[in-house]
């Protein structure tokens, strides 16, 4: 069978290459014929992430993948990451609908909320229910969370599956658990993400920090002012990011409470507990499923929450190891692409 990947970005973007280009190799050794088109490329990256001009890119992009859509026929399947033109109508999901080409939208993120939360009146007007229309045409959506599965539903998607977003086991190998000194707690994400959720809450953070005489190691982003000697920034790439969690002793994930994070996969909780890491984290969307509370971590909500968990965590080294020990075995069920990978190849599978 023939299977053509419509992604969003090249394999370096975290979501394409953990939603889409990380099966590859097991679609393959399963017997499929795997051919990935991204939207954007790998310059248009280079030049976001650089604050220059995407735009020559973008019209690339948007040019290619428009041609690419006239061979849309010969494929078995076709899988979208979330939309093939973004902020155009769904035109195009909407043609190949009425050209019997059966595809996959895939969805880790609440991206119609792009659209129907946006401020400006006349994008939430033309574009409010695109996302909805994506879903709705789509022989099936394939959600990363309940949030993400209860929207395609209300839009009648016609069959939902639910699928999380995974770490490969091999890339993250069991780990015993040490009673680190000194205790590192540890986050990893982007300079976005550090912005909304980080900053908001980097006085507790601090405080917490400072009272347990401990570190805070930042993986992903570098800092425009100084935080002191204890809070420590450090880059990103995928080489070195699975020995960056390893080193932590605690991972925490704060989250703003809004409806895109509602939408989000809790991956960076996955990627602790995949290294035997306790976890700390807003009970915000899918984080009030992937922590047990008191099993394999905390949730915390305010100041005073916070650091009461921090402290419980770093005052205890066999909790550590118990809670950590937990989400491991968490991950090795549940959030795995030795586990997903399989249903991936059922749903490729399936008679259309």
């Amino acid at each position: 069978m023939k299977i053509l990947y419509f992604t969003k970005y090249s394999r370096n973007a975290g979501s394409s290459r953990l939603r889409s280009y990380q099966y590859v190799p097991w679609l393959e050794d399963a017997g499929f014929k795997v051919e990935m088109s991204p939207l954007f490329s790998e310059q248009y990256l280079v030049n976001l992430y650089a604050g220059t001009s995407t735009l020559k890119e973008a019209v690339k992009g948007y040019t290619k993948r428009l041609l690419k859509l006239f061979s849309a026929a010969k494929y078995d399947r076709i899988v979208i990451e979330k939309e093939l033109f973004p902020y155009l109508p769904a035109f195009a999901e909407r043609w190949l609908s009425l050209l019997g080409v059966k595809y996959i939208a895939d969805y880790d993120d609440a991206i119609f909320h792009n659209y129907d939360r946006h401020p400006n009146p006349m994008i939430r007007r033309v574009l409010g229910k695109k996302i909805d229309r994506v879903m709705r045409y789509a022989d099936t959506v394939v959600a990363g969370n309940s949030y993400l599965a209860a929207r395609a539903e209300q839009a009648g998607a016609k069959s939902i599956d639910i699928i999380p977003t995974v770490i490969d086991l091999l890339r993250y190998p069991k780990l015993i658990p040490a009673d680190d000194q000194p205790v590192i707690l540890g986050w990893i994400g982007t300079k976005t993400t550090f912005e909304k959720h980080v900053m908001p809450v980097m006085g507790w953070l601090q405080k917490a920090v400072e009272e347990n005489d401990m570190v805070f190691h930042l993986v992903g982003v570098q800092p425009e002012q100084d935080y002191g000697d204890r809070i420590r920034f450090f880059p990103w790439n995928e080489e070195t990011e699975v020995a960056m969690i390893r080193s932590f002793s605690i991972g925490i994930m704060p989250l703003q409470d809004s409806l895109w994070e509602q939408g989000k996969c809790s991956y960076k909780l996955i990627q602790y507990m995949a290294c035997s890491k306790p976890v700390i984290a807003s009970p915000v969307g899918m984080n009030k499923e992937v922590v047990q509370e008191d099993i394999n971590g905390y949730t915390a909500t305010g100041e005073s929450e916070w650091r009461e968990a921090v402290k419980l965590l770093v005052s205890d080294a066999k909790k550590r190891a118990d809670f950590g020990n937990a989400g491991r075995k968490m991950v090795e069920e549940k959030y795995a692409l030795q586990v997903t990978a399989n249903k991936w190849i059922a749903l490729l599978r399936k008679p259309i």
